[in-house]
């Protein structure tokens, strides 16, 4: 099969063929059908996370944002089929332990990242292990596109906004980073009857914003004091400060636009020049009993209701898709990410020429 591998980080990805993979006893092999490529990809081929433990091995095919159908079964899958099309979580889970029977296989004490810790959907085939646990059906009415596109991103802004963030009709949501997290953060909240703030230093990300529900816009690059602007257009701040990109502004930013008593979502892991360490105004969360939590990916329970979501019409991720490429293309998407130059999501959607 063909695959996009990273060879060495930060160099171009090396485009060729590689041995089609078998599946696991309890795993299937998926035909790619669409592979979105997310700025977690990019962390990867730039080799950081070595903080988390999360460094990659090389070489390693990428992607973790998948939709395809089922070509192969392993003899120990029962509720898997060959033709099934399907979607997986990108932080794979055994279905066994503790926090996997407790219906949050996000925390999986043996979880597996696709794309970093096992090869993933820069590929023409890609295998999934505990595939009875992992795989998600994808409705006959959700195209390959729309269930790539929930891979990561838009499922992880879900949790954020739905399972951590508790977001609720009436309230006041600022979003801090329009890239594709941020996006589908804007997209869920106003769904779900909130008012949103959306900050961001590219007033052409902040356009797109407004066209997925944003009612209000801070240009972060203008030198403006962002939490101070906040305050001001929600009436005292925000219920609910979302983080999407993980830099220390942003999520000093996001925790001092909150109101008494607000909620800081953090979604966005950091960059090697903070390395997981930023300092936050805890004199400010004491005094205001404001609350901090993080957020990570979306537990396979969220799944039915996210789903549902988008069959009904409420929730649309496919209009965050802004670029359809080819494999061939990837690494170069990859490098424009140095400079926040991608917009929205973009999907691999053909993996031979």
């Amino acid at each position: 099969m063909r695959a996009a591998q990273i060879v060495g980080y930060g160099e171009p990805l090396r485009v060729g063929e590689v041995p089609d993979p078998a599946p696991e006893p309890d795993g299937v092999v998926v035909a790619l059908l669409a592979t979105g490529i997310c700025r977690s990809d990019w962390h990867g081929w730039r080799g950081d996370w070595g903080w988390l433990g999360g460094r990659i091995d090389l070489p390693r095919t990428p992607g973790h944002e998948i939709a395809g159908e089922v070509v192969a079964t392993g003899p120990d899958v029962r509720a898997v089929h060959v033709g099934d099309r399907v979607t997986v979580p990108f932080h794979l889970a055994c279905g066994l332990c503790e926090r996997c029977r407790a219906g949050q296989a996000n925390l999986c004490d043996a979880m597996e990242v696709l794309g970093f810790w096992r090869d993933g959907g820069y590929a023409e085939y890609v295998r999934i292990p505990h595939a009875d646990f992992n795989c998600v059906r994808i409705p006959d009415g959700v195209t390959p596109l729309t269930a790539s596109a929930i891979g990561c991103r838009y499922m992880t802004a879900f949790h954020a906004v739905d399972g951590r963030g508790r977001v609720r009709p009436g309230e006041w949501v600022a979003v801090h980073g329009a890239g594709g997290v941020g996006l589908s953060c804007v997209q869920i909240a106003a769904a779900a009857g909130a008012s949103v703030v959306a900050v961001d230093i590219d007033p052409a990300k902040l356009v797109l914003a407004e066209q997925q529900g944003a009612v209000h816009t801070v240009d972060a690059g203008a030198g403006q004091d962002v939490p101070a602007l906040v305050r001001e257009m929600t009436g005292g701040g925000a219920h609910v400060s979302i983080d999407a990109l993980g830099v220390r502004a942003t999520v000093v930013n996001s925790v001092r636009s909150l109101r008494k008593r607000g909620r800081h979502v953090q979604v966005g892991l950091t960059g090697a020049e903070d390395a997981g360490e930023i300092a936050l105004p805890i004199d400010l969360i004491t005094l205001g009993e404001l609350t901090v939590v993080g957020s990570h990916g979306n537990p396979h329970t969220g799944y039915p209701r996210l789903l549902s979501l988008i069959e009904s019409g409420r929730l649309a991720p496919q209009s965050l898709v802004r670029r359809t490429v080819s494999l061939d293309q990837a690494g170069d998407v990859l490098a424009t990410m140095d400079d926040f130059a991608t917009s929205g999501l973009t999907v691999i959607d053909r993996f031979r020429a």
